[in-house]
C-alpha cells in the first residue's frame, strides 16, 4: 500500500515524543499534522481530512477518549489508534467502545506502530470497497442479498435475516475460506469487545449454522482463540 499523501492527525501532549514520532512517520512518507492537546486536535480535525488519527489518551484540557468520541460524531469511518501508558483491560475496552481500531501501550516499537497503521489503512480500504460494491453473495447453494437481508436456499422462499445476522454472515462471506477475526466482527458490528458481546456473537453464529445446515458443503468453523471461517467445500478444500 502506498503511504505517500496519506494524512495522519497525531495528537500528543509530550512535545519531544510528538516531534520524534511525527518525524518518523514523515520519513515513511506520511503527511503528519501534530496537535499538542485534545482541544487543538479537534480543531485541526474539523479543518482538514485525515486518513488516520493517532491519539494519546492522557492529555490536558481534553483526553483521548473524549476527543475520539467527538471525532466519531464527525466521521464514523476514519481509523483511530490510541497511544497510552495505561495497560488495564478496562482502559483498552473503553478505547474500543469509543471506536478505536487499535491500541498501543507506551513504550512501543515504532516499527510495530508503522505496521499497524499500514494494516489498518489497507483493511479499511478493502472493507470500504467491499461494503460499497458488493451486496450479493453465493454461499454454496445459498444466495445472500445483504441489502434486503434475504438468505435464499436454492429455489426456496427467502429467509429474512436480522440486522446482526445479516452483517455477520456478510462479513463471513467477505472472508470466505479465510479467517474472520473475532475482534474485527465484535468491534465492527457490536462496537464492543467484551465477555457479553462475545457470547452474543456465539449465539448469532449458532443461528447462522442452523440456517446453513441445509447445504452440507457449507460450514462455519470455529478457529479457537482467533475467530471463525466460512468454508465452502466445493470451492476450496479445508
Amino acid at each position: 500500500m502506498e503511504t505517500e499523501n496519506k494524512k495522519i492527525l497525531l495528537v500528543e501532549d509530550d512535545p519531544n515524543f510528538g516531534a520524534i514520532l511525527k518525524d518518523y512517520l514523515m520519513l515513511n512518507d506520511f503527511d503528519v499534522v501534530l496537535a499538542k492537546n485534545g482541544m487543538e486536535g479537534f480543531e485541526k480535525f474539523k479543518k482538514d481530512t485525515f486518513d488516520l488519527c493517532i491519539l494519546d489518551v492522557m492529555m490536558p484540557y481534553k483526553d483521548g477518549y473524549t476527543l475520539a468520541k467527538e471525532i466519531r460524531e464527525k466521521n464514523k469511518e476514519v481509523p483511530i489508534v490510541f497511544l497510552t501508558a495505561k495497560s488495564m483491560k478496562e482502559d483498552v475496552l473503553k478505547g474500543y467502545k469509543v471506536g478505536a481500531d487499535d491500541y498501543l501501550n507506551k513504550p512501543f516499537d515504532s516499527e510495530v506502530l508503522l505496521m499497524k497503521i499500514k494494516a489498518i489503512m489497507q483493511r479499511k480500504l478493502s472493507e470500504n470497497k467491499s461494503d460499497n460494491l458488493k451486496f450479493e453473495f453465493q454461499i454454496g447453494k445459498f444466495h445472500l442479498n445483504s441489502k434486503l437481508r434475504f438468505l435464499t436456499f436454492s429455489s426456496d422462499e427467502p429467509i429474512k435475516l436480522s440486522p446482526k445476522e445479516n452483517e455477520l454472515l456478510k462479513m463471513l462471506a467477505l472472508h470466505e475460506n479465510d479467517l474472520m477475526p473475532r475482534e474485527l466482527a465484535l468491534t465492527k458490528i457490536w462496537r464492543d469487545d467484551n465477555y457479553f458481546t462475545s457470547r452474543s456473537m456465539d449465539v448469532y453464529i449458532a443461528k447462522l449454522r442452523k440456517y446453513l445446515k441445509l447445504d452440507p458443503d457449507v460450514e462455519i468453523l470455529n478457529i479457537h482463540g482467533e475467530g471463525f471461517r466460512l468454508v465452502i467445500k466445493n470451492k476450496s478444500e479445508i
